[in-house]
């Protein structure tokens, strides 16, 4: 018996069809209503060879400055994007395992911090961060103000993470780890986190993708990425519907293989996990079969 047999009955043959029915309204429904929106802009001139050509066609005179110009944006963005992940990652980590060994009397400040800026939305963050450090003589480029914001605010909510997938494993892996004689870094480095990473895996790339969405907040400290660039193709051309189409299906893409990068680590890390165990297995077979002869 499968494990899903478990969990709940398998459908029957009204049930399957019954599913099948609504899976082909609920499409043909889908479809409609992508033709009535392609009808519309259609009928208000915004799928002609003028509006869509700039972007899409190669023969078009302004395709390749426009698509060198969107470029530089897309290269900008992935540069604070992959920036503000790495810090992120790497700040909220290290908050996470202070607030677990923290000793009662000054965990309350780590707590305050990471509440303190879990509390406050991340354009006000980017802001501050664009004000108030020139005051204090950090002059830095407009893309360091993003990146600050950024790590700012997604350090904390990473920092939540890895601290959730910590407590969620057993406290036998911990005292496991005690009793070999390891000491408490050498616990949540080498047994804790690993293990935290990989329960939270999904979690983790989420907020890697907000990130990556959030850089199109650069408009605040006048950094050119890519929205930011999509408006000035925009002003010129005088196709919004267009460019902001092409900016989306550009994340998107971003986002799906993001995603499919966090399968395959998953993947990778599940199958060296296996491999690891059989290896034990037939270790501690070989054991058995000496002592036995």
């Amino acid at each position: 018996m499968s494990n899903n047999a478990v969990l709940y009955e398998a459908p029957g043959p009204k049930a399957k069809r019954r599913s099948a029915i609504y899976s082909v309204i609920v499409g043909l429904l889908l479809l409609a209503v992508i033709g009535w929106i392609v009808y519309t802009l259609a009928v208000q001139g915004q799928m002609t060879a003028e509006k869509w050509g700039p972007l899409l066609d190669p023969t078009n005179a302004t395709f390749g400055s426009l698509w060198s110009l969107m470029g530089q944006g897309l290269l900008s963005t992935l540069t604070a994007a992959g920036l503000s992940m790495v810090f992120s990652l790497v700040i909220g980590t290290l908050l996470a395992v202070t607030r677990l060994v923290s000793a009662p009397w000054y965990r309350w400040a780590v707590v305050g911090v990471v509440e303190l800026l879990r509390g406050i939305p991340v354009v006000i963050m980017i802001f501050f961060a664009f004000r108030v450090l020139p005051s204090f003589g950090l002059d830095l480029e407009p893309m360091w103000f993003l990146v600050i914001g950024l790590t700012a605010y997604n350090s904390v909510i990473i920092a939540e993470i890895v601290r959730a997938g910590i407590l969620s494993l057993p406290k036998g892996q911990s005292e496991a780890a005690y009793a070999i004689g390891m000491r408490r870094g050498q616990v949540l480095t080498n047994v804790l986190l690993p293990q935290a990473f990989r329960a939270m895996l999904p979690a983790l790339i989420s907020q890697l993708v907000v990130i990556l969405k959030d850089t199109s907040l650069g408009f605040i400290v006048s950094y050119e990425e890519t929205v930011r660039t999509a408006q000035y193709i925009i002003q010129n051309l005088n196709n919004p519907i267009q460019t902001y189409a092409v900016v989306a299906a550009l994340f998107i893409l971003i986002n799906y293989l993001l995603s499919r990068l966090a399968t395959y680590v998953e993947r990778r890390l599940s199958s060296g996990r296996k491999g690891a165990g059989k290896a034990v297995h037939v270790e501690d077979a070989g054991r058995a079969g000496g002592t036995a002869a």
